[in-house]
Order: structure tokens, then C-alpha cells, then sequence
């Protein structure tokens, strides 16, 4: 999915301003969505399409900093653009620790919001490249026998074929059998590359 398919959800109390949002986006040839507060953005969390998040920081019920807070709580890997006016910065700096994108200061050029749209989108496709690598990873991991898991573990833990074959109680020559079978299930073309998909997958 590029980022031209993606959704830009835009979050914002005030009409006026999400459609004018919503209008610099479809001008820039970016889909969106438009909610009247965080609440609504979390009662549409099922169905949420693949994308980034624009949300102003001052909104009645719940504002920008804990909608942030509730979407980490949630899973929710969508980045986060934030919308503030010059006397939210220390709220925006706030925001920033709570894991926000970027955010933007009122008025803001249309350029500038794009552009930060853009990368936060870019990052999102990365988050979701990454997160199913990582989900092919542990699939291959779970085809390993117990065995070759132990093997496994040895040489991302960088211990020799020797050490590993001590500690097992198997000869060198079987773990080089085993080794062999972990690379070719695992799809490592090299021991750096294996230990790459295991640090990803967060098992080493």
C-alpha cells in the first residue's frame, strides 16, 4: 500500500478547520477521514484504515495528549501529527514524550503540514512493513524442532559450533546438520542475517 492510498484520519472539534484539513489534503491527492473529537477516532479503532493520525491538541473530553496516550495503550500504530497553538508548545513538547510524530504550530503553512503528513505517512508504511516481517519471522521460527530452536539460540547467543554441541551433548557434526537446517528454514542467506530476523522478531 502507498502512501497515496493511505488515510490521513484528521481529528478536530472545529468544523471549519477539519474541512479546510481535509481540503489541503484532497488537493494533495491524500485520502481522509474527519472526526469531531478523539472519542469518535476511538469508537472507529476496529474498522481504522492503514495510515497516520492529524489531531489538534485542545479539544473538549479529551485532548490531543491523551488521545495519544489512549492509541499506545490500544496498539494503535498509526503516527501522530499534532496541531497547537503557540501557548500549547510545553502541552506539544508533552506530546512529543508521549510519542507524537511531529507536531505543528498554528497558523501553519499548508506546505509544512503536507510535508510532515507525508513523512508520517512514509512511517507508517514502514511500522507496517516491519510488523509483517516480523510476523513472517516467527512463523519460520515456530517451523524449528526443538532441537534446531537450541541451535538457534547458540549461534545468535555467537557461541561457537563446538560450545553449542557441548552444551547439547551432541557432536559438532551434528550441529552442523542442524545449523544447516535453521538457515534454510529461516531463509538466512548468512549467520548476520539470521541474527537480524531474531533480534527483529524480539526472541534472541
Amino acid at each position: 500500500m502507498t502512501a497515496s492510498e493511505r488515510v490521513v484520519h484528521v481529528v478536530d472539534d472545529d468544523p471549519a478547520v477539519r474541512d479546510s484539513i481535509a481540503f489541503l489534503l484532497d488537493s494533495a491527492e491524500l485520502a481522509s477521514k474527519t472526526y469531531e473529537s478523539a472519542l469518535r477516532l476511538l469508537e472507529a479503532l476496529d474498522g481504522l484504515e492503514p495510515g497516520c493520525i492529524v489531531t489538534d491538541v485542545r479539544m473538549p473530553e479529551m485532548n490531543g495528549v491523551e488521545l495519544v496516550r489512549a492509541l499506545k495503550e490500544r496498539g494503535v500504530p498509526h503516527p501522530v501529527v499534532m496541531i497547537t497553538g503557540h501557548a500549547d508548545v510545553p502541552l506539544a513538547v508533552e506530546a512529543m514524550k508521549a510519542g507524537v510524530a511531529d507536531f505543528i504550530e498554528k497558523p501553519f503553512d499548508d506546505e509544512l503540514l503536507l510535508a510532515s503528513v507525508r513523512n508520517a505517512l512514509d512511517r507508517s508504511a514502514g511500522a507496517e512493513e516491519q510488523a509483517g516481517e516480523r510476523a513472517e519471522v516467527l512463523t519460520r521460527i515456530e517451523s524449528l524442532s526443538t532441537r534446531e530452536r537450541q541451535v538457534l539460540d547458540g549461534l545468535v547467543a555467537g557461541r561457537a559450533n563446538k560450545v553449542i554441541a557441548y552444551d547439547l551433548g551432541i557432536s559438532p557434526r551434528t550441529v552442523e546438520v542442524y545449523r544447516a537446517n535453521v538457515m534454510t528454514k529461516m531463509q538466512a542467506g548468512s549467520l548476520s542475517e539470521l541474527v537480524r530476523m531474531t533480534l527483529l522478531a524480539g526472541v534472541s
